[in-house]
C-alpha cells in the first residue's frame, strides 16, 4: 500500500447554526490547516499515488477566501469540512481539519 499526505492552509470564513447561544453563529473566520491522507495499491501511470496539485486544486481553489456556508452542505463545522473534503478526493481515507491551536476534527472512511 502506498500513502501520501499533503497538508493545505486555508483561510475561510463560516457561521455556525447552533442549538444554544455562542458567538460562533457570527460569521468569523479560521486559518485552518487542513491534512488530506490518501492511499492506493498500485501508482497511477505517472508513479504518483495522486499529484499534489490536483489535491491543491480540488480543495485549497474552493475553499480558499471564501465563505464555507456556500460550499459545505449543512452546517460548515470543522467535523463536516472534513467529511466534504474526504468526499472529494477518490483515494482519500482521512482527513484532519484544525479550526485553532487547540481545536481540530477528524474524518475517517472506514
Amino acid at each position: 500500500m502506498y500513502y501520501i499526505k499533503k497538508q493545505l492552509e486555508i483561510s475561510a470564513a463560516h457561521s455556525l447554526q447552533l442549538s444554544y447561544e455562542s458567538k460562533c453563529t457570527n460569521l468569523h473566520g479560521h486559518n485552518w490547516i487542513i491534512s488530506i491522507y490518501c492511499k492506493t495499491k498500485e501508482l497511477n501511470s505517472n508513479g504518483m499515488v495522486i499529484d499534489f496539485t490536483h489535491i491543491k486544486k480540488c480543495i485549497s481553489d474552493k475553499l480558499d477566501h471564501q465563505n464555507l456556508n456556500d460550499i459545505i452542505p449543512g452546517n460548515p463545522t470543522a467535523e463536516n469540512i472534513a467529511k466534504w473534503v474526504c468526499d472529494q478526493i477518490e483515494c482519500c481515507y482521512r482527513v484532519e481539519v484544525i479550526e485553532s491551536a487547540n481545536n481540530s476534527a477528524i474524518y475517517e472512511k472506514d
